[in-house]
């Protein structure tokens, strides 16, 4: 028996063209805070309703390294909607985002954001559209848009309506006696939870115990969790989901299904998931050897998009790639291969960091994925760490004296040394100059540290530092 249901709407477009604020306001909850750089970096579900009538809004990266899972949030869509800010155009990102539509074979339409700015240019952005192909309503073509502010909400509920009505004319329908089925937007491998996968269902009911498999892995459901975190028993389209009870992080995108043995059997093939990718190379092989790790698949797909754009004029290896924080293992097989390890919103644990010290491993960790990117193209340019260092301000703890601070950080890139002199950046921007007066691991002093390794520093600034400054060495 079949009941309509839902739509699910993926929101694609440029970075900073205002995706995550206009869904801030829509659900009124503030994503953009927790999200490194202000720039959101996993794909997300979150179920809103508008009236009486629920959508639930699939938010996709807009940064060019998130081109796979751009096309994963419009493949599990109904609808998209293309965002493109007032006061910047159409970008290479927003052709990027059509041509995700175009593959996934969904209806959308446009949200024209930021038109609360003082030089943003509706007719413009018409005009740039029109000349990629997109004819707008009212500009000699069918495409439905609509202006709006996440900032102020203008517009809001006028797109909300229009959400609401193209979806409409889809018919959508779930079926309550189905097996549950959907898509999986996000996984990682929790130290505590073991497998958890963001997912989506589109049809049927999924429940605790249910059998559950994509193609390429199987398992029974332990956990379900909404979109808010509460416990769920059962969740019906188009719920989004944490679960758990994968044997292994499924890959993003994949379609799952569950019920009984003969529901997964008509998706699960046997095959094995490669959540550690691993094409190990010799230590004696040209070119710059790389492990790469990160908090979830679809960080460890874009970190490897990065690198493979990277790389296109200097020879790059992967010896490996996985999911979880930097362990000993790592450290091991990175000075077996003379690989550098490159760390995607991880950690290294304190074992890991003492081993790479006396074994001379280069450790890089971000939580901006820019970060990573610049740090390859440095080493790829021939650039030695002791020609330069940055260092991630994790924590202040008080003053000394005058102009004298004391603050926690973790080194980005290259070696820090003691009174060593640096730049204070914050956002991008040189907002004073200092030098080192102690510097410290483990409460001990010390004369240096290398990349990844966690610092006490008592400083000598000109500008107070905070917790969003990072620190940039020449010549430490």
């Amino acid at each position: 028996m079949t009941e309509k249901r839902s739509p699910v709407v993926a929101i694609l477009g440029h970075v900073d063209h205002g995706k995550t604020t206009l869904l801030d306001f829509i659900r009124k909850a503030n994503v953009a805070a927790r999200e490194a750089g202000g720039i959101t970096q996993s794909v997300g579900a979150y179920e809103i309703v508008h009236g009486d009538r629920k959508i639930t809004f699939v938010d996709t990266p807009g940064h060019e390294a998130f081109a796979t899972m751009r096309a994963h949030g419009a493949k599990v869509a109904d609808l998209a909607v293309l965002v493109v800010a007032a006061d910047d155009g159409v970008k290479p990102q927003t052709k990027d985002a059509l041509a995700a539509i175009a593959t996934a074979g969904v209806p959308y339409l446009v949200a024209v954001t930021k038109i609360d700015k003082s030089n943003a240019n509706v007719e413009k952005v018409k005009q740039e559209l029109a000349a990629s192909g997109v004819l707008l309503e009212g500009y000699g073509g069918s495409v439905t848009w609509h202006a709006v502010s996440g900032k102020t909400g203008e517009g809001v509920p006028e797109l909300l309506d229009l959400i609401l009505l193209a979806t409409d004319l889809l018919g959508l329908t779930w079926d309550k006696e189905a097996p549950a089925s959907g898509v999986v937007l996000s996984s990682r491998l929790d130290a505590r939870r073991g497998v958890l996968a963001g997912i989506v269902v589109k049809n049927g009911v999924l429940r605790v115990g249910d059998m559950i498999a994509t193609e390429t892995l199987k398992g029974k459901v332990k956990a379900l969790e909404d979109f808010t975190g509460a416990r769920a028993k059962e969740l019906v389209p188009c719920a989004p989901a944490l679960i758990g009870g994968f044997e292994a992080p499924p890959q993003v995108g994949e379609e799952f299904r569950a019920g009984g043995e003969a529901a997964i059997a008509e998706v699960y093939h046997g095959m094995v998931s490669p959540v550690s990718q691993s094409s190990r190379s010799e230590k004696t092989e040209d070119g710059v050897r790389l492990i790469l790790k990160a908090d979830e698949r679809g960080s460890l797909e874009a970190l490897a998009v990065v690198v493979e754009k990277t790389c296109r004029e200097a020879p790059c290896r992967i010896v490996e790639k996985s999911i979880g924080n930097i362990y000993e293992g790592d450290i091991k097989l990175a000075e077996s291969t003379g690989a550098l390890v490159l760390g995607f919103r991880v950690k290294a644990d304190r074992a890991a960091e003492n081993l790479a010290e006396g074994k001379k491993v280069t450790i890089a960790i971000a939580n901006i994925i820019y970060e990573l990117e610049k740090f390859l193209e440095a080493r790829l340019r021939g650039e030695k760490k002791e020609e330069g260092a940055t260092l991630e301000i994790l924590a202040v703890f008080g003053a000394g004296k005058g102009e004298e601070q004391i603050v926690g950080g973790r080194i980005t890139e290259g070696t820090v040394k003691n009174r060593a002199l640096f730049k204070v950046f914050r956002g991008g921007r040189e907002v004073g100059e200092g030098q080192i007066v102690n510097l410290q691991s483990k409460k001990k002093n010390i004369s240096e540290a290398t990349a990844g390794t966690e610092v006490g520093l008592l400083v000598e600034s000109s500008a107070a530092i905070t917790k969003e400054d990072t620190l940039r060495f020449s010549g430490s």
